[in-house]
Order: C-alpha cells, then sequence, then structure tokens
C-alpha cells in the first residue's frame, strides 16, 4: 500500500483521510472570532502547547506565532504567521522542506484540500515523507474528531423558515399552468415540462434558503464568542459523509421522485425526513429507492463485463520506444458547459507532451518548446498566459508499429514521471476504465432516486470580453427582441487582441440579448431559449396561407381529454387508395407585392399557433414542435451509454449528419420518406439524404449547412462523424460523451485512457484502392499491414489506399491479429476454426497470448527480455557466419568442388536458422552477461 500512492486512472492521491480523520481535521483547521486569547502573540510551538494545555487559548482562536520552517539549504528559521493553535498542530506533521511551507495547511481543510496537501508533499519530498506525513494525519485527525465531540442530532437539521411560502407559491404556480392547460394554451407535454420545471426549482430554492441557515454563522449575545458550528453542515462540508442533496432530504424537502421507469412523478415529496413523510409519499419514495436496489443487484455483472471487454481489446497496448516523431497532434481546449467551465484547459493537459510551440502572446517569445512533458508549474505558467487551445500529442495520433511511445503517452499517472518503456498502458486504461463501472451501477440509489433535471435553456457568459456574431441570422420581433434564425450560428467572445476565449453554438429560436460587438462581463446573460419546444419563426411580414394542411388527413383536431380544448395538430397522413396523393403539409407567406416568399414545412406533431389567411408580422412563432420530455439522467442510463460508445453501436435516433456544406433543398417524398438534399457550393453534385416522415427535420429550405451538422436531431452515429469529419473530432466526441458520464458520477478519469481504447478501435483500415498489391477493395485490414505491403513494393508501383474504419470494442477483440487471445474472449469454436482454415500463425506479441501459452509476458521487465532475445538471435547468426569463415578457411585446401557444395548447403541453413531464429518466438534465450536492458542496447548499437 505504500507503494502506490497516486491513483492510475487520474493521478490524484489515492491515500487520502476518510470519514472521521477528514472531520477531525476540518474541526481542527477551523478559526473562529472572538475566542479566548485572541490576538495574543506566542513565541513558538512549545508556547502554543503550554497556552493550550492552560486554556488561555483554543484551537480555534486567531493567534500570531512563529513557525519554523525550512530553507533551501535544508535550515531550520522560524517565520511569522497569522494562524490558529490547530493549524500550527497540523503544520508540526508536515515534512521538513522548503518547497512544502507552512501556509499548504494555514487554511480550512476539507478532503478535497487534504488530498492536494498529500499531493504536494508527494510531488516535492517523494514516497517515504508521504506515507509517514499520511500516518500523522491520520492519527492527528482521529485524535481531534474524538476531542471535538461532534454529534449528530435532531436539532442541527433546521428547516428553512421560508420554505411553507415558497411550497405555496410554487403549488400556486403549478395551479396556474393546470388553468393554463384547461384553458388549452399549452399541451399535456409542456404542462408536464413545466410543472417538473417548477417543482425542480422551488426544491432548490428550500434547499439554498435551509443551507444558508444551517451554515450563519452566530454570535453568543452574552460572551460574544461564536457559537459551535452546526455539526451537520461540518461533516458535509468537510467531505466526512453526506452531501448537500442528502441533507436537503433530511431537513429542505424530498423532492420530485422517478418511477422505476424513469419518468418523474408530477407531485414531489414536499416534506422532509425530519417532519416526517405520508403515506402517499412514503410510498412514491420507496418506488424510487427500490429501483436504484434493483438497479444494483443487476449491474454489477454488467460492470465487469465491460471491463473485461476492454482490457481484451487493449491488452497488447503497450510503450514501445521513447518517441515515434509523428508530426499530428490532437487540440484541446477546457470543457464548456451552460457557462461553467467543467475541465480546464490546465487539466486537461497536465502530463501531456506539447506538439507546438507554446508562444507568449505578449512578447513573442517561445514559452514552453515542443515536444515537453508538461508538469505542475509550466501548465500554471500556461494558463497564465491566457492560452485557450493547444495542440498535443496523444496516443491516438502516434505513429509507433506494435504500441504506443512514450512521448505521445505522456506521464505515467501512477508513479508522476514520464512512462516507462515496457508499461502496459493498454490494461492500465481499460482497468482505469472499468473500475469505477462497479461504482457507477451502485451510485444510483445514493439519492434515493430523486429526480435531477438538467436541461440548459439559457447561455451565461463564462468570461470578459466582446461579442463577435459567427453565422449568426438575427431579426426583431415585435416585441423587440432578437431572435435568431439560423440553426449553426455562433457566439465567440473575444479578448482585447482579438484571441478567441469562448465559442458558443447558439439554437435556432432563441432570444440574444447584445448585438455584435458589445462588451460584456463575466455572468451575463447572452441568449436564452425555450428548451421544451422548438419554434417554427416567420423571417418576415405577411399573410399564412396553409397547405396540404387538410382536416381529417394531415391535420388532426386534438380535443385534450381533460380541457375539452380543441388543438390542430399535424399528423402523418398514408394514402390509403393508389391515388398519387403527395402530401407536404407547410405554410407559406404571401406578401402583398411580391407573392409567395417562404416556405415552412411542419413535422408531424407540431401544433400550429396561427390561423389560416392570418397576418402575421417578423419572428411570430408560427408552430412548436414540442422536445422530448425530460427522463431523469441517472447512471443507469450511464453504464449502457458507455457500452454503447464503446461499441460503436449506431444510435436508435441517429442524427443525420451533412457530408458537405452548402444550401439544403427538398426533394420528392415517397410513402414514408423524404428526399433531403444538400447542395454544395462549388455546384457539385447533390448530396441526398432518405428521412422517416416522423423525424423532425432541423433545417428549413434554403438553409446553409456546413459539414458536420446536424440535419436530424439525435445523437450522432460514430461511424458517420469518423466518415464526415475524421479521426480527430470523432476521438473527441467519443472522450467527452464517455466523460460525460463518468463526470456525472464524480468520478475522474484520464482523457488518455479513453484515448488508448479508441487507438485500440481504429487499428483497422478499410481498402479503397488497391494499387499494385494483393490487397482488395472493400477488404478490411490492420493499418500496419497495409503500410508494411507498401513499403514493399518497387518506386514506380502504385501503393494501395484505405480509410479508417472504427470496430466496437468486442469486434476489434475477434479481429485482433493473434487468434490465441482472439480464442481466448468469445466465440471460440469460430475464431478457431477460422484460423485452423487460413493456416494462421501466432507470432506471441500481445500479453494474453503469452500468458496463456506461458511465457514471460513481453511488458515491464518481459519487455527488456523481449529485446534481449532478439539480441541474442542476432548475435547467434553473426557467430555462425564467423564460424563458417573459419571452415572455409580450413576446408579451402580440399576440393573446389565439394566446395561449392557445402557452401550452398551452409548456406541454405543459414538462411533455415535466420528464419528460424528470427521468427520462433520460443526460439532458445542466450543469457548475457548479467542480463540487464544495457547489454542488449549495446548490442543492437554494435551492429
Amino acid at each position: 500500500s505504500t507503494n502506490n500512492i497516486l491513483s492510475p486512472a487520474n493521478g490524484k492521491p489515492i491515500i487520502v483521510p476518510s470519514q472521521d480523520m477528514v472531520l477531525g481535521l476540518y474541526y481542527l483547521s477551523m478559526e473562529k472570532q472572538n475566542e479566548p486569547g485572541e490576538g495574543m502573540l506566542l513565541g513558538d510551538m512549545a508556547e502554543v502547547h503550554q497556552a493550550l494545555n492552560a486554556g488561555a487559548v483554543t484551537l480555534h482562536t486567531k493567534i500570531i506565532s512563529r513557525v519554523p520552517q525550512t530553507d533551501e539549504n535544508g535550515n531550520q528559521y522560524l517565520k511569522r504567521f497569522e494562524t490558529t493553535p490547530g493549524r500550527m498542530l497540523l503544520g508540526e506533521t508536515l515534512p521538513h522542506s522548503h518547497k512544502v511551507p507552512f501556509d499548504v495547511v494555514n487554511r480550512l481543510l476539507t478532503k478535497k484540500d487534504v488530498g492536494d496537501v498529500i499531493d504536494e508533499v508527494y510531488r516535492h519530498t517523494g514516497q517515504k515523507e508521504t506515507v509517514l506525513f499520511a500516518d500523522a494525519i491520520m492519527a492527528l485527525g482521529f485524535r481531534h474528531a474524538f476531542r471535538a465531540g461532534i454529534s449528530f442530532g435532531k436539532d442541527d437539521m433546521i428547516i428553512a423558515p421560508d420554505k411553507d411560502k415558497l411550497v405555496d407559491e410554487t403549488r400556486d404556480q403549478v395551479k396556474d399552468y393546470e388553468q393554463q392547460y384547461q384553458d388549452g394554451l399549452i399541451t399535456q407535454q409542456e404542462k408536464y415540462n413545466k410543472v417538473i420545471d417548477a417543482w425542480s426549482r422551488c426544491g432548490d430554492q428550500v434547499a439554498n434558503s435551509m443551507m444558508n441557515e444551517i451554515k450563519a454563522v452566530k454570535f453568543d449575545d452574552e460572551t460574544g464568542r461564536e457559537k459551535p458550528i452546526n455539526s451537520i453542515y461540518m461533516m458535509a462540508h468537510s467531505g466526512a459523509r453526506g452531501s448537500q442533496a442528502q441533507i436537503k432530504q433530511l431537513a429542505g424537502m424530498r423532492g420530485l421522485m422517478a418511477k422505476p421507469s424513469g419518468e418523474i412523478i408530477e407531485t414531489p415529496i414536499i416534506s422532509n425526513f425530519k417532519e416526517g413523510l405520508t403515506v402517499l409519499e412514503y410510498f412514491n419514495s420507496t418506488h424510487g429507492a427500490r429501483k436504484g436496489l434493483a438497479d444494483t443487484a443487476l449491474k454489477t455483472a454488467n460492470s465487469g463485463y465491460l471491463t473485461r471487454r476492454l482490457v481484451d481489446v487493449s491488452q497488447d497496448c503497450t510503450i514501445v520506444e521513447l518517441d515515434c516523431g509523428t508530426e499530428r497532434a490532437l487540440e484541446m481546449k477546457a470543457i464548456v458547459q451552460g457557462g461553467s467551465t467543467i475541465a480546464s484547459l490546465g487539466e486537461r493537459i497536465l502530463g501531456r507532451t506539447t506538439a507546438e510551440d507554446v508562444v507568449d502572446a505578449k512578447t513573442g517569445k517561445v514559452a514552453i518548446p515542443t515536444g515537453t512533458l508538461l508538469d505542475e508549474p509550466m501548465v500554471a505558467q500556461i494558463e497564465a498566459l491566457g492560452v485557450q487551445a493547444m495542440k498535443i500529442r496523444s496516443p491516438l495520433v502516434c505513429e509507433s508499429k506494435v504500441g504506443v511511445c512514450g512521448k505521445c503517452y505522456g506521464r505515467d499517472l501512477a508513479r508522476g514521471t514520464p512512462v516507462n518503456i515496457g508499461e502496459a498502458v493498454g490494461v492500465i486504461a481499460a482497468q482505469s476504465i472499468g473500475e469505477p463501472g462497479t461504482q457507477l451501477t451502485m451510485r444510483t440509489f445514493h439519492i434515493g432516486g430523486a429526480a435531477q433535471l438538467n436541461e440548459q435553456s439559457n447561455l451565461e457568459s463564462p468570461v470578459d470580453g466582446t461579442v463577435e456574431f459567427r453565422d449568426l441570422r438575427l431579426i426583431e420581433d415585435q416585441r423587440g427582441r432578437r431572435v435568431v434564425l439560423s440553426r449553426s450560428g455562433e457566439i465567440a467572445i473575444v479578448d482585447m487582441d482579438g484571441r478567441e476565449l469562448a465559442v458558443h453554438k447558439i439554437p435556432y429560436g432563441a432570444y440574444v440579448m447584445f448585438d455584435d460587438g458589445h462588451i460584456i462581463s463575466k455572468g451575463d446573460r447572452m441568449a436564452e431559449w425555450d428548451p421544451f419546444t422548438m419554434p417554427v419563426i416567420t423571417e418576415t411580414g405577411g399573410t399564412v396561407k396553409f397547405q396540404d394542411l387538410i382536416e381529417g388527413k394531415t391535420l388532426t383536431e386534438q380535443v385534450d381529454e381533460a380541457t375539452g380544448i380543441a388543438q390542430r395538430v399535424v399528423t402523418e397522413y398514408r394514402a390509403v387508395t393508389k391515388s398519387k396523393e403527395d402530401l407536404r403539409p407547410r405554410m407559406t407567406l404571401l406578401d402583398e407585392g411580391s407573392g409567395e416568399t417562404a416556405r415552412y414545412l411542419l413535422a408531424p406533431g407540431a401544433v400550429l399557433s396561427v390561423e389560416d389567411n392570418a397576418t402575421v408580422h417578423a419572428g411570430d412563432v408560427l408552430a412548436r414542435v414540442a422536445r422530448e420530455s425530460a427522463k431523469t439522467r441517472d447512471i443507469t442510463g450511464g453504464l449502457p451509454r458507455v457500452a454503447e460508445l464503446f461499441e460503436a453501436r449506431i444510435p436508435k435516433e441517429a442524427a443525420i449528419i451533412a457530408k458537405v456544406s452548402g444550401r439544403v433543398v427538398f426533394g420528392k417524398d415517397y410513402k414514408a420518406k423524404r428526399k433531403i438534399g444538400i447542395q454544395p457550393e462549388d455546384g457539385g453534385e447533390v448530396v441526398e439524404y432518405l428521412v422517416p416522415k416522423s423525424k423532425v427535420i432541423d433545417v428549413q429550405e434554403g438553409d446553409y449547412v456546413k459539414r458536420g451538422d446536424n440535419l436530424i436531431g439525435g445523437s450522432p452515429n460514430p461511424h458517420d462523424i469518423l466518415e464526415t469529419m475524421g479521426i480527430e473530432p470523432l476521438a473527441e466526441y467519443l472522450v467527452s460523451e464517455i466523460q460525460e458520464v463518468y463526470r456525472l458520477q464524480g468520478v475522474k478519469i484520464n482523457d488518455k485512457h479513453i484515448e488508448t481504447i479508441v487507438r485500440q478501435m481504429l487499428q483497422k483500415v478499410e481498402i479503397i484502392e488497391s494499387g499494385d498489391t494483393t490487397l482488395l477493395v472493400g477488404e478490411q485490414v490492420d493499418r500496419e499491414e497495409m503500410d508494411a505491403i507498401n513499403e514493399k513494393l518497387e518506386d514506380g508501383q502504385a501503393r494501395a489506399a484505405g480509410k479508417p474504419v472504427l470496430l466496437g470494442i468486442t469486434k476489434a477483440s475477434l479481429q485482433t491479429r493473434s487468434f490465441i487471445s482472439a480464442a481466448s474472449f468469445q466465440e471460440t469454436t469460430r475464431v478457431l476454426t477460422e484460423a485452423a482454415v487460413q493456416g494462421k500463425q501466432d507470432t506471441l506479441m500481445g500479453l494474453k497470448e503469452n500468458v496463456i501459452v506461458g511465457r514471460l509476458i513481453p511488458a515491464g521487465t518481459g519487455a527488456g527480455m523481449n529485446r534481449l532475445r532478439v539480441a541474442a538471435s542476432s548475435r547467434d547468426a553473426a557467430l555462425r557466419v564467423q564460424q563458417r569463415k573459419l571452415q572455409e578457411a580450413m576446408i579451402a585446401a580440399g576440393s573446389a568442388g565439394s566446395a561449392a557444395q557445402t557452401r550452398a548447403a551452409e548456406e541454405k541453413r543459414t538462411l533455415r536458422d535466420d528464419a528460424g531464429t528470427g521468427s520462433d518466438p520460443l526460439a532458445a534465450v542466450v543469457p548475457s552477461g548479467t542480463g540487464t536492458d544495457a547489454d542488449a542496447g549495446e548490442y543492437l548499437n554494435e551492429e
């Protein structure tokens, strides 16, 4: 245990105190107002102990004292700090090093902070010191948790005073929505969305007011001292146990619950556990909680299977050389969602190798040259320079033949040093991704299935800067709001030098708050939209004419059972007879002068908002299409989601991605499908897509789309991304989607692990031109195989070309070159029969095959042995040649004829021997010297 201080999954310490220890350290490092002895000047640690024992000061008194510090030469000196006696006790446990000053513990320590301190101690002072330090703070934490006497009492759960008021307000709001629904102003779906939105907001407000009540600092009227802080708040805030969500259930309101199907029940649980639940609330509550328990039992198996598939696909990926010298790179930038930075650029590039010079924009000097492994100080320097995006090396772009090179992989996360040759990075990646899988599954019921809705409906600026519109078409409606009419529009925020700080996609129908070029500050609302419906908006004024909107065929009056109000909804119409009716429900806008100005096609399910022949103004809503109702994002959607991404499955409701940039044209309609075409700008062939009529099309006729934009909403098909955009965007998509699932659970995994797996999924190419090789068009081969065949060609011959193919992890494991590894994975009979029929050879390059035949695996120290074996066989060959020359000199006296024969035979044998020892991995190893890697290196260098 003392050897494994950092986690291989994310490079953070695994040895971090938990629960009581954290609570004790948190209590120890608190600072309170008006404690006895405030402002005392104490000389050193001895005086502090004395004052504590005498009761002149408490652990939390603000004092000024001298703390022993170490300078760079290792000499101790005293330095003054404003601190508390408790923090000085903590300071005693720190190792003596000038790199770890007292400042690291001179603050309120939560679990996260303690982890950071351990991290710092490890980086600066090494393993032994860290283990001793961890031991010391463990003892200190337990001791002070016991001395603090923190308890968990019913009066610590303080119910928010304004809870009833908030709940009543929300009830009125819900009544109002109910009334709107009865009057037919909104649909059942919209009402459901709005009600759930209102209740989840109410729950948050209650929770916030309760949290403010709990964490408020109160003073004793008689003594003027600060009252003891709420113990439940301490437990949650320190990270010892519990979370805000759980405190909310104890003393706020339990909130919305989900049915086992994942839908959210409209009526929330208004009581909390302290007040007690009514019978109905109790029933709904158990309903949601039982789902969590059932899930847990079922998902453990799935998680284990995922890990097994991951290990199998990536097992033969090891570090084979220091630098492959590739020119390719991935671009990294911070991940921003809904105005908050989820992962900063610094976090993502730490421990990676730069693929371009980092230039200081102000001076134009190179701050960090290309090919540098970034450590913590360098990352801080890059963030200080304000770099927004930079290119780094990644296992995905590595050009090493049978593995990955050290430069592309970067830092070995478990050691914090550059990765060693022979490290089995594939298995580490697979285990890092698979291991939290069990946690993911078990985490469902932590919040009792309480539903959390996350639907983004506005955009706030993450930074200060100037707004710059890109491809945004805006019009003003009657109320003077700016409505977005473009579908691929973006708002960029740029700084004074014109560097872009952030880019946000703005959806169709959003209201933008500013004009182009407006200077905004951080946190300003830039745009907002309705997350639940998608409008169809007029671009100009005029008169609306319905076309092909025929009552009873494409238009139905749906009378709501509850309200008795009719709404006109577009429905799908299938021609009953053989009559060639081609109905395409649409609205046209007629201008007084020029006639038809615009056509708007309506998808089935659209609710009309205007009458036939009505006069409309620019920016009015003609119809609304409801988006899918909000399902709870629960990790049950999580594990299958990770598996789905790694298996590269085509999603059920796959989005259709534009393969070229150009204008949209609508073609002829068929029975159940309609044609969408894209006319490329350069005037090439129109690219056509067939789309089911039931799908909502995200573009209107004449819209300009960029390559890679969605024509139809949904989750994109990864194969399409690869074909349309290339390897880098595909990797970015997979990494961000998989990280999203883990992030919701608060699990950190380094991007490079996911990239390593994706690299293994992209090993094959499909031949598109065979050239002068024996390869066939459409055949799938390893990229390495294709390159090897191409290299054997003469100069004038045409080379084979291929396009990368994405295989799911199961498929990639079964397609691996080693049949032993594939057979031990799945479908053994099939794999072995095929291998036998093709007469395959297994070269035993990966780890799994070697484990199965019982040899030393080619990773770790075994990688060195492998090199020794190669060195030995080449030395054998050299010795044989020498031997032969000697013999020839001796035989030279004999007859010339027989000499020629012997020579021919000898050459034949040498060829056979070379072939034998060269490719026979089971040939005996001739140990050389003491058998270190260095020896092997020398032999390799001699030749």
